[in-house]
């Protein structure tokens, strides 16, 4: 036992021990009083890693008065699930928090299921993926509560790290050590949120620093070089690398150019090249468009280039395409009247192609009436080219407009234009 985990010691064992979170199981929260009550309501945990979901789980078990019993739904199996069932049924009613829910199979549900809806088992699930995309309806229904958790803030990490070098029983406490404020904040800050890799850092700089007089002195050194191999939370593919992709469109959007290249660097780390110009190429036509079409041309150069790079030099051009779409003009003016015509459609709101401008590139063509036909180019106007008053859209819809411009850089002459030749249209 002596060998686990600072991480794992420090655990809390019960509500009053918990650290952050306080929005959702804090002392004045409804959650709190019911559990301290011995109501303890099935519920999913999800949130990033280290934020607590175990830590939770275990402080309920300890305040509650349910016999506990913890899983893990990546190899847990049937056997698993029909013993926790038998104790349920012998107890009456059991405690279980089942680890990485969302990875439950169809096979374990339908075994645990029904004892959940009976309440002879209380379920405490956790995901670090969305539930509403993630976890089943059927166990979803079944969990009153969906608690969505916070990264911890800085000073909740350092409320825990005090509490590890204070704690003689689990922590640090035993030990004579000298750290600083400044130092505390440093490995707080590293930890990005993430309270299992704040106490991973706080016992790897202990056993790295230098013992003076018996005294353990922490060295910035230490702590500087150890705070660079803990990583950053990527979770390729998962919810939170999503979540990353729409903050990084949604700062582009609003050209916050410091928010998107936070954005940009986070999803760099966490390793999906691929994704990110993916979602880059497609912000430059749905949130650049018609304002500054150049922007299409330089996006799908700097992500070629980026692919064809890798990283670390990605992400060089990958700036230059986030920082010239943050300051550019926008329009999403294109896509939107594409989809107001997708959308007419799909409301069966259509109707026949007018006859003149029908395929007429084969014989007999004229006797089905497909004819009538005037080529716009014979027509000049001005510098434009050319232009003629013909009917395009169906009988049905003529007159309908789906292109609404937006009045912002290129689009504006675009839409000079479009206005033009609207009133040509009208006078005739």
């Amino acid at each position: 036992m002596h060998n686990e985990p600072l991480a794992y010691k420090m655990r809390p064992r019960n509500l009053d021990e918990i650290v952050g979170q306080k929005h959702v199981i804090g002392p004045d929260t409804p959650l709190y009083h019911m559990i301290q009550k011995g109501h303890v309501p099935s519920m999913l945990l999800y949130g990033p890693p280290g934020i607590g979901k175990t830590s939770i789980a275990n402080a309920i078990a300890g305040t509650s008065s349910l016999p506990f019993f913890a899983l893990n739904a990546t190899h847990a199996g049937k056997k698993d699930i029909e013993q926790i069932v038998m104790e349920a049924r012998m107890a009456g009613k059991v405690l279980l928090f089942l680890d990485e829910i969302h990875r439950f199979n169809k096979l374990q549900q339908d075994t645990l299921l029904p004892h959940v809806e009976n309440g002879s088992i209380v379920l405490l699930g956790a995901t670090t993926e969305n539930p509403f995309h993630d976890v089943n309806p059927a166990i979803r229904s079944r969990c009153g509560e969906i608690v969505q958790l916070a990264r911890l803030t800085i000073e909740d990490i350092i409320e825990l790290l005090n509490n590890a070098l204070t704690n003689k029983e689990r922590g640090l406490g035993s030990y004579t050590i000298q750290v600083t404020t400044e130092q505390l904040t440093r490995i707080a800050e590293a930890a990005g949120g993430d309270a299992r890799k704040a106490l991973t850092l706080l016992e790897s700089v202990y056993y790295a620093s230098d013992e003076v007089d018996g005294v353990t002195v922490f060295s910035d050194t230490a702590i500087d070089a150890l705070a660079k191999r803990i990583g950053v939370y990527g979770d390729k593919g998962g919810s939170h690398f999503y979540n990353l992709l729409s903050a990084l469109q949604k700062s582009v959007r609003g050209s916050d150019v410091n928010a998107a290249l936070y954005y940009l660097a986070h999803l760099l780390e966490s390793g999906d090249l691929v994704a990110v110009c993916r979602r880059l190429l497609v912000m430059a036509y749905e949130d650049i468009g018609l304002a500054n079409p150049a922007v299409g041309a330089h996006v799908t150069a700097a992500t070629d280039a980026a692919i064809r790079l890798g990283m670390p030099e990605a992400r060089i051009p990958l700036a230059t395409a986030v920082v010239e779409m943050c300051l550019s003009d926008k329009s999403n003016s294109a896509y939107k009247a594409l989809d107001a015509a997708i959308r007419m459609i799909n409301e069966g709101k259509t109707g026949d192609i007018p006859n003149h401008l029908k395929d007429a590139h084969y014989a007999g063509a004229s006797s089905l009436g497909h004819k009538g036909y005037l080529y716009p180019h014979d027509t000049p106007v001005g510098t434009f080219g050319g232009w003629v008053d013909q009917q395009y859209l169906p009988d049905e819809l003529a007159g309908t407009e789906f292109y609404q411009p937006v009045i912002a850089g290129e689009e504006k002459r675009m839409a000079g234009i479009y206005e033009r030749l609207k009133s040509f249209k009208n006078k005739n």
